[in-house]
């Protein structure tokens, strides 16, 4: 995390393209979490963003669109929460920049196959014995 902006992999995201917003935290902490906006909301639009197009889509195809939010009411500093949601957003970021390496496709072995088989047959007469005797087949 840097304090200019977000950083992850090999990418640096600057801080103009974040837009934070401020709230109080809710829950305990009387009145000081009443009065004060300590919690942090951290929001990113990848695709107004300054990432290649490439990463871009990648990055919104992963997350499922294409802004991302993340929010830090952990501590009772605003400066702590401020850190705590760039890291978050880093995490979710380099997370998310990963590729996934591609599926082999493999042949299940005869092995398999015969205890697939077994297992079936296993099954079967399981179920044979569960019948009404007065029905046959």
């Amino acid at each position: 995390m840097s304090r200019d902006g977000v950083t992850f992999g090999t990418w640096s995201i600057p801080e103009s393209e974040l837009e934070e917003t401020f709230d109080t935290p809710g829950g305990p902490g009387g009145q000081h979490a009443n009065r004060n906006r300590t919690a942090v909301s951290l929001r990113l639009d990848i695709s107004n963003s300054s990432l290649p197009e490439s990463v871009q889509k990648h990055l919104i195809a992963k997350l499922g669109g294409a802004v991302v939010e993340t929010t830090a009411a952990d501590s009772r500093s605003q400066w702590r929460n401020r850190a705590l949601a760039r890291q978050r957003l880093a995490a979710l970021l380099e997370q998310a920049s990963k590729r996934d390496t591609p599926r082999r496709p493999t042949r299940p072995s005869r092995a398999s196959k015969e205890k697939r088989l077994q297992e079936k047959q296993r099954k079967s007469e399981v179920k044979k014995t569960r019948r009404n005797p007065e029905i046959d087949d």
